[in-house]
């Protein structure tokens, strides 16, 4: 395939970039760039499947909504920084401005986005989500930061096989990282198909990781720290019910800050690990200690009846060490069918017997 090269307000050279100290090669397609200064919605307008958009070092005050498939928007590390315009999100003319999110990927039940990549870039200070994605299919966020957002750190709805990965989400509003059916409405689980959230860092936000009215999902090997709360794994009676899930290899370690409740759940402090009516799922060789709080929901790993009274059903937990968390290191407060507990190193659990 020919490579055209496109550059908005100057010439465009350069084939590669370096990020995080390595050399990228430049894939097939148009290669843009876009400097401080110039649009990255104008490169994504023009941008065709296959095209690579690199943002260079600098502040972009602007939302970016992104509806063409095969697409990467890639920055060159943490100094390339997307963040709101002076403007009110009133008088923004995109739309996903006008939500308040930074970057938005947007599809349709009928025409999801595929296989667009986001990596290597920070996204800040927006009244909603830093990255928002809705309706698309193999969807990459890899090595942004996305911090002081008011709402998520990065967000996905209506998606799947995604892969979410490297991350660090802080100080956000109310996840660092939300996975959900639906952000906005009642609704049955959907299948993502496999999602995978791996290795990512999440500290300071209300939430660590959301997986709300999914199945087929993991989140694997996160670093989960200083939150209100750590992973929420979250059903409810809706059928197919959230489920299916694994929840492997993460350190959950003091996630003790209080955040005040809200419509959804009670007061969140010192919640390691919880499930709110899931079944399926499978919780394993995580690391989860030195939570405190005086909520409901406070424990290491928690089983805790959702909103609606639906019990968590069928679930494992195992292999896990869960040390030095209050009130209980196990802590099954709705006592479920079918949920089992084995081989976790643990001091205390409610009701006792769990270690």
């Amino acid at each position: 395939m020919q490579i055209r090269h496109v550059r908005y307000l100057a010439p465009f050279a350069v084939l590669f970039v370096l990020e995080s100290g390595a050399a990228w090669a430049a894939p097939a397609g148009t290669q843009h760039t876009v400097h401080p200064g110039e649009s990255i919605q104008a490169a994504v307008n023009a941008a065709r499947p296959g095209d690579t958009i690199t943002i260079m070092a600098g502040t972009y005050r602007e939302s970016i909504d992104i509806s063409v498939s095969d697409l990467t928007l890639r920055g060159v590390g943490e100094e390339t920084v997307i963040s709101p315009t002076h403007g009110t999100a009133e008088t923004a003319e995109a739309a996903c401005a006008k939500a308040g999110n930074g970057i938005c990927v947007t599809g349709t039940a009928q025409k999801p986005v595929t296989d667009v990549t986001i990596r290597s870039l920070t996204v800040q200070g927006f009244a909603k989500s830093g990255i928002a994605t809705n309706h698309t299919d193999r969807t990459t966020i890899r090595r942004v930061l996305a911090r002081n957002n008011g709402h998520h750190g990065i967000s996905q709805e209506r998606s799947m096989r995604a892969e979410i990965r490297d991350n660090e989400a802080r100080d956000n509003g109310e996840s660092g990282i939300f996975l959900a059916n639906m952000s906005n409405a009642e609704g049955a689980a959907i299948d993502t198909k496999g999602t995978v959230v791996r290795g990512n860092q999440l500290t300071g936000n209300r939430i660590g990781v959301t997986v709300r009215r999914l199945r087929q999902l993991s989140v694997e090997s996160n670093h989960v720290s200083d939150n209100c709360g750590g992973i929420f794994l979250v059903g409810d009676e809706s059928k197919p019910r959230a489920g299916a899930l694994t929840v492997r290899r993460n350190d959950v370690y003091k996630n003790n800050r209080y955040c005040p409740p809200n419509t959804r759940l009670e007061h969140i402090q010192g919640t390691g690990i919880l499930l709110t009516g899931v079944e399926d799922s499978v919780v394993t060789e995580n690391w989860v200690v030195s939570h405190s709080g005086n909520s409901p929901m406070s424990g290491g790993i928690v089983l805790f009846g959702s909103k609606v009274g639906t019990p968590n059903a069928n679930n494992v937990v195992n292999r896990n060490d869960v040390l030095d968390n209050r009130p209980a290191d196990l802590h099954d407060q709705d006592k479920g069918p079918g949920n089992a507990f084995s081989r976790n190193t643990c001091a205390v659990s409610q009701p006792a017997g769990r270690c």
